[in-house]
């Protein structure tokens, strides 16, 4: 341990020192899902305690504030240990720690659930300081990888997307755009819709029990951020879809109307009968229906080469047609997930989901801590904030986080050194959570795959057998697979066993029995890489 400091198991700070403040109201709190984990608690921040209160969003930024700030912190997480901050449901708890905190620290860059981040920002007291590390890192020299996603599917990738922050609107981080569907033409039902990492679904836009009624028809995003969604259609023809946006400052607002548009579809039909003089037919890329926050229109955000936000142009929904092919036909899944689209086994027309799970995100890759070295700009960051909230402290903090970066630079020398035993050749990773992009830049690991590009249904043999090919093409002697999501990988690990190639742990941001600081974050995973890389792997999952 560095810094003088003490964790319980939650990784919560043991130490003293004196910051008054007074309580505040819990804001929302009556609409805060109550989440039942296995996980453990962080401590109750409290406006009694002799220490400098401090949460953070995620139990890994509560490990670096107690390394910085040592006894004169306490510090709590929203986000309990082992849990996924992709899809967490904060508590009252949770609500009541952010009352209490002198400072509070967010990943964000889109990382966390967005009702992690309106319970952070609803109860945060004025003038407390509120950090998105990823963000205003980059002051302290972090790398920041843009997000650029490929998925390769043979139909165009359609999602939704807010373009802008807002700001000459009002907005913030925590404030919402409603894309709203208000009118469908077209012969058959039309559903956008979201496919979670269980397997669960969450429909977003259902026609066929028509529009206006008690449950809106809505597509929710934060801010600057885009979002993955299945589109199917029940019969082959051309459909019209209006969309409204509406921004909404709080909860509270009743939101600001910002534009509507049209977009049309041909779905299993020549994409000429939408009768569109010199229409641009999207048949393939990544599209999103957007709303611009800039412009106060509705635009589609498209990208036909998969180089993010610096290759994208703006296209007038009017002179668009969204093809969906005969080819996009695909068997309704059994199981009452997908009973919405009709009966197991009718065939509908679908855009597939490319990505799985509740993905939302913005244009820079948020897993940051991947690479150590953007986390010694995360402390420094951390250190800075502290002094700003506790000035007596400061020569403390100044030690703590010299003694802190020390360790972390024998780290980042640990994993180079680590990973530079296994053969070049070997340095493929094969997982199922496209978070790993700074590891394979910082410490040159390839990405080979993921389990399948379509989520939207069950993995097909078709599926299998390309997952397969990639293993033995690349003669992969493992594949990895992060332990809290083991359960949602069996598909992967299924696949790797018939390939007789061993499935290894690797840690994404959850830490566990085995893994209880940033530090044996990082140090496991590279053990786990070269040990099962570089020809030494056991057969089954080994704990590093």
């Amino acid at each position: 341990m560095t810094g003088g400091r003490g964790t319980s198991p939650g990784g919560a700070v043991c130490g003293g020192r004196a910051r008054r403040r007074g309580a505040g109201i819990v804001a929302g709190a009556a609409t805060l899902a109550l989440a039942v984990t296995g996980c453990t608690a962080s401590p109750a921040l409290s406006d009694t305690d002799e220490r400098v209160q401090v949460v953070t969003t995620t139990p890994l930024l509560a490990d670096l504030v107690a390394h910085v700030g040592g006894a004169r912190v306490q510090v709590a997480s929203i986000v309990r240990d082992g849990a996924d901050p992709h899809d967490y449901a904060p508590t009252l708890r949770d609500a009541r720690n952010v009352v209490y905190a002198d400072a509070a620290f967010s990943n964000y860059a889109l990382l966390e659930e967005h009702g992690i981040i309106k319970t952070l920002d609803a109860n945060l007291r004025p003038g407390v300081p509120n950090v998105s590390l990823a963000e205003e890192s980059v002051k302290y020299a972090a790398d920041l990888i843009p997000l650029v996603e490929d998925a390769g599917l043979d139909t165009v990738w359609l999602g939704a997307r807010v373009h802008g922050d807002g700001r000459e609107w009002g907005a913030t981080r925590s404030s919402q755009v409603v894309l709203e569907a208000t009118a469908l033409t077209g012969p058959g039902s039309l559903f956008a819709y979201l496919t979670g990492t269980f397997g669960d679904t969450e429909v977003m836009i259902d026609s066929a029990d028509g529009f206006g009624g008690a449950r809106p028809d809505a597509i929710e995003l934060p801010v600057d951020a885009h979002t993955h969604l299945s589109w199917a259609f029940t019969e082959p023809g051309i459909y019209t879809l209006d969309l409204r946006a509406r921004l909404r400052l709080t909860d509270a607002s009743p939101g600001i109307d910002l534009a509507s548009a049209t977009y049309t579809f041909a779905v299993g039909v020549d994409p000429s009968r939408a009768e569109i003089d010199d229409a641009v037919v999207l048949d393939e890329g990544h599209a999103d229906v957007t709303a611009d926050l800039d412009t106060g229109r509705m635009r589609i955000r498209y990208d036909a080469d998969g180089g993010g936000e610096r290759t994208q142009e703006d296209l007038d929904p009017a002179r668009v047609v969204i093809e969906v092919p005969a080819k996009a036909q695909e068997e309704i899944p059994a199981g009452a997930a997908f009973a919405f689209l009709g009966r197991s086994g009718a065939r509908v027309y679908q855009l597939a989901q490319a990505v799985l799970g509740r993905h939302i995100h913005g244009e820079i890759d948020p897993h940051l801590w991947q690479n150590v070295r953007n986390v010694m700009a995360y402390v420094q960051l951390i250190r800075d904030t502290l002094i700003e909230v506790d000035a007596a402290g400061a020569a403390e903090y100044r030690r703590n986080t010299d003694r802190y970066v020390a360790e972390l630079d024998e780290t980042d020398r640990f994993v180079r050194d680590t990973i530079d035993t296994i053969p070049p050749e070997r340095r493929w990773l094969v997982t199922t959570h496209d978070a790993f992009g700074y590891l394979a830049q910082a410490y040159g690991v390839r990405i080979a795959g993921f389990v399948t590009p379509n989520p939207a249904t069950e993995p097909s043999l078709a599926d299998r057998r390309r997952l397969a090919e990639t293993i033995r093409s690349l003669d992969v002697p493992a594949v990895f697979v992060e332990p809290n999501l083991a359960a949602r990988s069996t598909t992967l690990a299924d696949v790797a066993r018939a390939e007789h190639v061993a499935v290894c742990p690797i840690y994404g941001d959850a830490f566990d029995a085995h893994v209880r600081t940033y530090v044996d974050l990082i140090r496991a995973n590279a053990r786990s890489l070269a040990d099962c890389l570089g020809g030494t792997a056991p057969r089954e999952d080994p704990r590093p």
